[in-house]
């Protein structure tokens, strides 16, 4: 028998070598070969080891997993004891999931990411596995912080004062935000900037709120480095030192930390006067109403937020973990280095926890980004009139797609 932690070996006492029960576990996540074999034989072997329960691991495009867990919950019988989706998935199945907010964990899952399986008033799944955007920071600008500003609680307002003190202290600007063609500049607005400065995504588009922000990231602007209008990820600009301060999705910060991990932090993006906006791709656990075995299924959910296992998952398909122990559990590396910065950005007491927009046109991407060129990068005054209708048709965007706005929508 593998390895398993006190928690696991504790719970599991008493299991059997033999198998004396299989359950399905249907997901839309890990579904490429390499990745599903990676789960079946490095993650529920052992689970099977320790419990004697034998664990059938689907991989399902998103209308496959839809029509099925449908079509069990009208029939009133199911053969799926667990799913594995990402909240976009899950939560129009609301109505066919369990209530989970008995299920034991094996970690401690940040309450924002919990409230966000909450809906209908029922906790519908387990936060599981997450993706995010942060902050990466070189050493060298540490030396450079104001005085009583703290980077693991870093303000907009902090993060102004630093790039001004390593400006005046270099002659260089050293913050980097990707603003190139191909860059996630618009992820940046949507789910950082907006819902930090206004609370909304969408709603306060043109608010006075918003009116403030672009003001304020005209000023913060001064201090970017001039290049970044051609910079898609910020990974390169790291490595060079053009930039000592950058935002980036994980994956396009990631080589920077690899190449030079002892010269590299990972911090929480920044907080506005709401709170601090931040994006996830959050993928969950959940017990369909019609599950055959859903005592299995719970064993399995805290077995797969362990913070062992939530590290193995991280090693081998690259989503982070959501447990706040896992981070403690990494290796030294690039993988723990970002897991702390992601670990701590989910647990900040001031989250404002956005979604990816879903069931519209990429023109929203547009609307964004010509705003912050508009404004930001051309350094024109601040129109409300073009913010207003920038406004409106973002807005008819969602109704003629019958989407709702996404988190935090006010909703």
């Amino acid at each position: 028998m593998r390895k398993l932690s006190i928690l696991f070996a504790a719970l599991f006492i008493g299991a059997f070598a033999g198998v004396a029960e299989e359950i399905v576990w249907m997901s839309t996540q890990f579904v490429p070969i390499a990745e599903a074999e990676f789960i079946r034989n490095e993650v529920l072997a052992p689970f099977t080891e320790a419990t004697g329960i034998k664990v059938k691991f689907v991989g399902a495009e998103y209308a496959e997993f839809t029509s099925r867990v449908q079509a069990e919950y009208e029939a009133g019988k199911g053969q799926i004891a667990v799913l594995c989706g990402l909240h976009g998935d899950l939560s129009p199945l609301a109505e066919a999931l369990a209530d989970v907010s008995g299920v034991k964990t094996g970690g401690t899952i940040p309450e924002g990411l919990t409230k966000l399986a909450v809906i209908g008033g029922r906790q519908v799944y387990v936060p599981f596995v997450q993706a995010t955007y942060l902050m990466v920071v070189n050493k060298k600008a540490l030396a450079y912080l104001p005085y009583g500003v703290n980077p693991w609680a870093l303000t907009y307002e902090g993060l102004l004062k630093w790039a001004e003190n390593i400006y005046k202290a270099t002659g260089e600007k050293k913050l980097g935000i990707p603003a190139g063609p191909k860059s996630l500049l618009h992820r940046f607005i949507h789910g950082y900037l907006y819902p930090s400065f206004t609370g909304y995504q969408v709603l306060a588009f043109d608010s006075g709120a918003a009116v403030k922000m672009w003001n304020f990231m005209k000023e913060l602007w001064e201090y970017v480095n001039p290049a970044a209008p051609t910079w898609d990820s910020m990974d390169t600009p790291l490595l060079s030192e053009e930039v000592w301060i950058a935002w980036d999705h994980t994956a396009r910060v990631k080589q920077a930390i690899i190449e030079r991990p002892d010269d590299f932090i990972a911090i929480p993006s920044p907080a506005g006067p709401f709170g601090r906006g931040f994006i996830t791709v959050l993928g969950g656990l959940a017990i369909p109403k019609v599950s055959p075995n859903p005592d299995a299924a719970a064993k399995l959910i805290e077995y797969l937020t362990s913070p062992e296992v939530q590290v193995k998952i991280l090693q081998g398909v690259g989503f982070f973990p959501v447990v706040a122990e896992a981070a403690g559990a990494l290796p030294k590396g690039a993988l723990q280095i970002l897991a702390r910065g992601v670990s701590a950005q989910a647990a900040s007491p001031d989250a404002i926890v956005s979604f990816i927009p879903g069931g519209i046109s990429d023109e929203y991407k547009k609307i964004y980004k010509d705003t912050f060129f508009k404004f930001v990068v051309k350094g024109e005054p601040v129109d409300v009139k073009f913010l207003r209708a920038q406004a409106t048709r973002l807005r008819e965007l969602y109704l003629e797609a019958n989407a709702p706005y996404p988190a935090p929508d006010g909703g």
